[in-house]
This record gives C-alpha cells, structure tokens and sequence, in this order.
C-alpha cells in the first residue's frame, strides 16, 4: 500500500494543466483502476497503523465514493490502488492525474480552488498551538522570540507566518515535512509550539509517546472546512462524490462515521479523542456546502 514518489514525478505535476484527463470517471474505467491518496499522520482522519494499512474517518469517507464508482461504472472488480501523499505534493500529484481522490484533511479554500475543486465539506476546524505542558505557553502573545513549528504546504503556515508579522512576535518559523516531523520538533524542544489545526493536534496527542506531557493551548485563529479533493473542470465526478457524502449526511451514515472516529476508541492505542460535532459542521449535515474558506 506505501510506496515512495519519485521527486521527478512532483517537480512535473507542478507545471502541468488538467491534461492528465479531467474526465475521471472515463480515466478509471479505462483503467479498470482508482488511485486514491492517503496520508500517514492526520489522525483521525487519515493515517497509518503499522507500516501500510491507512485508518481514519477519511478513509472510510474514501471507499464509500469508491463503492459508488463501481456501481456506476458496473465494475464490481475495479481495482484500488492506495498511494501516501503530504501536505506539499498532495495537489500537484492530484492535478497531473497521478491519483484520482484525496480525502484526507485538505482545507477548502479559494487559493486551492485554482488548482482543484472540492467535495461538500467534511469537517471544520482552526489553528491552534500544541506544547508541552511543562513550556508555559497559553497563548499567541507566549511566543514571542521563540521557536514555533508547523508543516510545509499547510494553510496553518502561511496563517502563523502572517500573525507573527502582524503582531510583529519576532517568532522563528520551522517547518517539519509532516505533522510527525513538526510534533517532533516540539517533544525534542527544537521547537516550543506546533502550529496547526486543532483536530489534528489532538489526535497527533492521542498516538503520540507520552500524551500526558502534551496539550492544546491557545485561541482558534479561523475557521476553516476539510473537504475531499478532485480534479477541477470535472463535473461529474464531483457530483459522484458529493452524492455519496450527501447520501451519507442525510441518512445518518457519516454522524455514525463521525461518532466513531471522533467519540469512541481509536485505533492503534485505543485512546478515545472525545470531541463532539462542532456546530458548523451539524449545520452542513442540513447545508450540504462546498464553500470554501477565504
């Protein structure tokens, strides 16, 4: 199931256009295959346990849509081939037509919205820090002239970069290739904070060493919506994939999902995150929007 990306294969998906076929529908039956994407450390949403199986409430978002594809596509057999990608190629990857699907915790925003289209929305959440309980820190104002980390190609780096100009913090901004990367950063005390949405942070807590020495501190600085990420200028296949999670919302389907990977024992440590459905998430349940974050 894991397997790494040749830098050549980024390094082109950066300039291409949509010619990897748009239709992806059309791509997959020729095929007789869907490529879907995962990510090794977005707890809980997508990640893995062991050294190839990915888990998560975006996993399982993702083989629904997939069971949906066979039935349209009346390919019962289809073949499903799973692929890792990270917060920096997760869009060029998906734009050249090397993986057809990510649902996993990509921000819906505007700036994305050149490059991709997305899925009716899946989650939201906010930045927020994670430290040491023992650092101190409990708020913004704390890291002034300090180390703080987050994760390159993440919305949560520009978004801290920009406050600490703002407030003028003097912070120096560190940068880990992924959320296990950044969180090591802070247990190592290479940095003093991690950066980054609030969900996240608790599940990186919940599988991490030691999750008694580490804590969530500090103000939501926004509010952004996860949603799953398709090809732009592919109408239909974002109407499959909005339809399966439509379906999902309206009939309870995606609240058991949620209650499950959210409310209840989580794999592989069986540490229960307990976190309730946000508000703005219960009204998309009703809404059923795409719309993005500024």
């Amino acid at each position: 199931m894991k397997f790494s990306i040749p830098m050549t294969a980024i390094v082109l998906a950066a300039g291409l256009a949509t010619t990897a076929g748009a239709q992806t529908l059309q791509k997959i039956a020729d095929a007789n295959k869907i490529t879907v994407s995962y990510r090794e450390a977005s707890v809980p949403f997508s990640y893995l346990i062991g050294s190839s199986k990915a888990v998560g409430f975006s996993v399982e978002l993702s083989e629904a849509i997939i069971d949906d594809v066979r039935k349209k596509l009346k390919k019962p057999n289809l073949e499903v081939a799973y692929m890792p990608v990270t917060s920096q190629n997760r869009i060029p990857l998906l734009v050249n037509g090397t993986y057809d699907l990510e649902c996993g915790s990509t921000t819906n925003n505007t700036a994305r919205a050149k490059d991709v289209a997305f899925s009716t929305n899946i989650f939201y959440t906010g930045t927020r820090l994670l430290v040491k309980k023992s650092s101190g820190i409990k708020n913004y104002a704390d890291l002034a002239k300090k180390t703080v980390a987050s994760t390159t190609g993440t919305t949560n780096a520009q978004v801290i970069r920009k406050y600490n100009a703002d407030k003028k913090l003097d912070m120096q901004l560190v940068l880990g290739k992924d959320h296990d990367d950044s969180l090591l950063l802070v247990e190592s005390d290479r940095a003093v904070a991690f950066a980054m949405d609030d969900i996240l942070l608790f599940g990186l807590i919940a599988n991490s060493k030691d999750p008694a020495s580490l804590q969530v501190v500090g103000d939501s600085l926004q509010v952004e919506p996860y949603a799953c990420m398709v090809r732009k200028d592919d109408p239909e296949f974002k109407k499959l994939v909005d339809g399966t999670l439509n379906r999902m919302m309206k009939s309870g389907e995606f609240t058991r999902l949620y209650t499950k990977w959210f409310m209840g024992p989580i794999p592989p440590k069986g540490v229960n995150l307990n976190l309730p459905m946000g508000a703005e998430l219960k009204a998309n349940l009703k809404a059923l929007s795409d719309k993005p974050a500024m």
